[in-house]
C-alpha cells in the first residue's frame, strides 16, 4: 500500500487524504516534514520546540485537507499553515533575544515600498545554503536570530521558500509595498552584519593561499 501511494503526485495523495486515506497522509507527512522543520527553524532559530510546532502543522494538515479547494496547491497552503502556526506562538511568546535596529543608514519608514527594493539586483540575496559550508550557515542563522521577527519572517520565505512578494504579503497580511520594503532592508542589515566575517575569511584565504 505504502508503495504505491510513494508514486503518487502531491495532488493525488492530498484527494485521496479527502477521501480520509491514513495512508495516503502518511506519505504526505514523510515527504514534507524536513521542509516543515526546515522552515520552522528559519523562522525561529532559538525556539526548542520545533517538534512539537510541526506535528501540531500536521494536526491542522489532516483536520482540514478537505477545505483545500486546488489540491495543486499544497505546498503553499503548507506553508501558509507553518506561517500561522509560527505567528500563533509568536504572539504567545516575549522575545528572549536583543535584536538589531533596522533604521541605520537604511531608511526611516517601513511602509514605503519599491524604491528600495528598487537600487537592490537580485544578486543581492542570500548565498545559496547548500554551497556553503557549516560554519558559514552557523554564521547566517546567528544574524537571522537578531532581525526582529518580521524582516526574519519575510526574508526566510522569500529567499529560503522562494515565494513571491504578493504570496508572502498575503501569508503575512501585510501591504506588498512594506514586504519588499521589509525584505530590501534586511537584505543589507544581513550583508553588514556579515561583512566583518566575510572580510576575515577573505583575508585568511589569500593568506594561506
Amino acid at each position: 500500500m505504502a508503495t504505491g501511494y510513494s508514486q503518487k503526485s502531491d495532488r493525488d495523495l492530498v484527494l485521496a487524504c479527502q477521501r480520509r486515506e491514513p495512508a495516503a497522509f502518511e506519505e504526505l507527512v514523510k515527504r514534507h516534514q524536513r521542509t516543515v522543520y526546515a522552515l520552522l527553524y528559519q523562522l525561529a532559530p532559538d525556539w526548542t520546540d520545533t517538534a512539537d510546532l510541526a506535528q501540531e502543522v500536521f494536526i491542522r494538515v489532516w483536520r482540514n485537507i478537505n477545505n483545500l479547494r486546488n489540491p495543486s496547491s499544497f505546498r503553499s497552503w503548507l506553508t501558509q499553515i507553518v506561517t500561522n502556526i509560527f505567528y500563533d506562538e509568536l504572539r504567545k511568546r516575549p522575545r528572549k533575544l536583543p535584536t538589531v535596529s533596522m533604521d541605520e543608514g537604511i531608511g526611516d519608514d517601513d511602509d514605503g515600498g519599491e524604491g528600495a527594493t528598487r537600487d537592490i539586483a537580485d544578486s543581492s540575496a542570500l548565498p545559496d545554503e547548500n554551497v556553503l559550508n557549516k560554519e558559514v550557515n552557523e554564521v547566517i542563522r546567528a544574524a537571522m536570530m537578531k532581525l526582529p521577527e518580521q524582516f526574519r519572517t519575510s526574508i526566510v520565505l522569500r529567499e529560503v521558500e522562494g515565494l513571491s512578494y504578493e504570496e508572502i504579503a498575503v501569508l503575512t497580511k501585510t501591504e506588498m509595498g512594506t514586504v519588499k520594503s521589509r525584505i530590501a532592508r534586511a537584505r543589507l542589515k544581513l550583508q553588514e552584519m556579515l561583512k566583518p566575517y566575510l572580510e576575515s575569511s577573505n583575508s585568511q584565504a589569500e593568506i594561506s593561499g
